[in-house]
């Protein structure tokens, strides 16, 4: 994922932090860490996980097909 990368690149000290985060989506979708919630408005198909208070993932969220699709990472500001 290009974002990601970018995202990596410009907050390497968020790497331990982005990496668990993904670790536990991948354990359990609905962990309570992730602060996942369902977006509104133009984002309204895509949901939301938080990586720390000030940044967070928004992602398509398949349960069905287990599949996870991540969408954008990034400061909270920026990824809405």
């Amino acid at each position: 994922m290009k974002r990601a990368k970018k995202f990596i690149k410009k907050h390497p000290d968020l790497i331990s932090q982005y990496e668990k985060t993904l670790k536990i989506l991948e354990l359990n979708p609905y962990h309570p860490s992730l602060k996942i919630h369902k977006l509104i408005g133009n984002l309204k198909d895509l949901c939301s996980i938080s990586i720390n208070v000030s940044y967070r993932v928004t992602l398509e969220l398949y349960i069905i097909d287990k599949e996870i699709i991540l969408v954008n990472v990034g400061h909270h500001n920026d990824v809405y």
